[in-house]
């Protein structure tokens, strides 16, 4: 059973604090026995102290909260009221759109209210007949004994291709079926996973299945979405996906649920977790950009910019003919916005498809022919990081100095009230001066803290950044041609030119899931006939995002 990872958020403003009793103490100290009640893991806390709550702008952990959520760090997230979390309801409504996009589940420790379920909707809704009620309470019954199996690693319905259910005699009812694999199915599944991580489309793989005669489990030709279908389900990594659609009858695939689960099942994998990881890290890049920048026959689509208005370069090509009367094609990259748009945006600003790919790849070596000019590349990596971040640590460990003296100056004053040494009017104003300024403080150290999140100090050792291009230009120089274009794709990020259509900037980007499944020796290496991204050296694996202009 999947863990329950809990963020704890708590706010408080000043006025609720004088006005009302609110106390931040108080929230987090029920909050905290709540999920220990319930065995709840607590991934984190997240304290808005003397903030409103009328706006997400200046809560600081508010926004770290919803950074972390997107990063997956905790599943659930649960306020002492739905209040805390903002009073304004289209704010409401926005954070728990982006924790629900993110599977993140909403709760409120005082207004025991859940629109997932049936009575909730009918609460929620104030209308509705008993009937419709009762009929979704059963449906609900139905899906809740369903939704346990699964939560439990049990399938439900049909299995996929390279799997069978075998009937056990004499067991219970939770034992009675048991999914075993198919061999020959299970070849083809794995064979498809090597393909696509070897750099071939969706396309690419059907084309290859069909033409050696294998059909899917319902006996058709594969298609683009067949493969797809595969290469996206967990069942082949050994988990259960259930709840993945809503109303399946009315809504078909547009009804995609938000609280879909996923855990591990009692099933035997067919792939493996490196396998798996390396072909979704290609399934979601591929989806940012648009079919043709991947599958086309030009390896710089989307990634080489206009010198002009810096839209994407796109293909185009002319036929000339010589004075012999033969004919040459030539191809060329050319403003996007200026074949869709026309001069009056932009121009063509045309750049030989030869030209500037040749120069791309003259440029990787260069760097590794003349170490001082990537000697003097990587200086400005540091330097640049060192002026980021340096101002940001230092005021930082100033917020954090100023937040100790007034805690301390804080506990100076209980103890002079505790003695009766001083009037209790002039204890609580001041005391409530230093509170304020406690609050403010820690604000300012949150917003540092979130400013510097994900950033790194330390300076970028030049035997890692050419390490790096060398196990990159490696690959370009001896990977077949989609191999070298998904490359291409995934560590470029984009490449500039300047006024006289000239290749200025390679901006490349690496990071540890570039660097561990296509940087390094490919988990497929061995067993594809392919060699995805065959390398046979071992290197160390990035940690952390690192950006170059060669």
């Amino acid at each position: 059973m999947q863990e329950t990872r809990v963020a704890i958020y708590a706010r408080v403003s000043t006025e609720e604090q004088a006005e009302s009793g609110y106390s931040i103490d108080a929230q987090l100290d029920v909050l905290r026995r709540h999920c220990e009640l319930y065995g709840s893991k607590i991934a984190g806390e997240y304290v808005d102290r003397g903030v409103s709550g009328k706006s997400i702008k200046g809560r600081y952990e508010l926004q770290r909260l919803l950074k972390d959520a997107e990063q997956g760090r905790f599943n659930e997230v649960i306020v002492w009221k739905f209040n805390r979390m903002a009073r304004k309801n289209i704010d409401l409504l926005h954070i728990v759109d982006v924790l629900e996009r993110n599977n993140i589940a909403f709760r409120s420790f005082s207004e025991h209210f859940d629109t997932s379920s049936p009575t909730g909707r009918f609460a929620l809704q104030m209308m509705g007949a008993v009937g419709e009620l009762e009929r979704s309470t059963i449906i609900d019954n139905v899906k809740m004994g369903m939704r346990q199996r699964a939560k439990t690693g049990r399938h439900n319905g049909k299995v996929p291709l390279g799997y069978k259910i075998l009937h056990v005699p004499d067991a219970t009812r939770d034992e009675s079926t048991q999914v075993v694999i198919v061999e020959n199915e299970a070849a083809l599944i794995r064979t498809i996973y090597e393909l696509y991580s070897s750099g071939k489309g969706l396309k690419a793989v059907a084309n290859t299945l069909n033409q050696q005669g294998h059909r899917t489990k319902l006996g058709n030709p594969f298609s683009t979405c067949a493969i797809a279908a595969i290469l996206d389900n967990p069942f082949y990594m050994g988990q259960i996906r259930y709840s993945r659609y809503e109303n399946w009858s009315e809504r078909r695939r547009k009804g995609l649920s938000k609280n879909v689960i996923v855990v591990k099942g009692h099933h035997p994998p067919l792939v493996s977790k490196e396998l798996w990881d390396k072909v979704q890290l290609l399934r979601k890049k591929k989806s940012s950009l648009p079919k043709r920048n991947f599958e086309g026959s030009y390896l710089l689509t989307g990634i080489l910019r206009c010198p002009e208005c810096g839209a994407a370069m796109s293909t185009s090509r002319t036929v000339n003919k010589l004075k012999d009367g033969s004919k040459v094609t030539r191809h060329y990259y050319s403003c996007g916005r200026f074949k869709s748009q026309g001069s009056a945006i932009c121009h063509a600003n045309s750049i030989r498809k030869e030209e500037a790919e040749q120069t791309v790849l003259e440029r990787i070596q260069t760097m590794l022919s003349k170490p001082e000019l990537l000697k003097k590349i990587v200086r400005k990596v540091n330097d640049r990081k060192l002026n980021r971040t340096k101002p940001l640590q230092s005021e930082l460990s100033g917020a954090h100095e100023r937040i100790r003296e007034l805690s301390e100056k804080k506990r100076r004053y209980m103890d002079m009230y505790e003695l009766e040494e001083m009037d209790r009017n002039l204890f609580s104003n001041r005391l409530a001066k230093i509170s304020q300024q406690l609050d403010q403080e820690q604000a300012r150290a949150s917003q540092f803290e979130l400013e510097l999140q994900g950033d790194h100090a330390e300076p970028v050792p030049y035997e890692l950044v050419r390490s790096l291009i060398e196990r990159f230009d490696h690959l370009l120089q001896h990977s077949p041609y989609q191999q070298r274009k998904t490359l291409m794709h995934l560590v470029i990020k984009q490449i500039t030119l300047n006024d006289k259509r000239q290749v200025q900037d390679v901006e490349l980007i690496f990071n540890q899931e570039t660097d561990k499944h296509f940087l390094s020796l490919a988990p497929s290496a061995h067993t594809s006939a392919e060699g995805a991204f065959s390398f046979n050296e071992k290197a160390p694996l990035l940690k952390y995002q690192l950006t170059i202009k060669i």
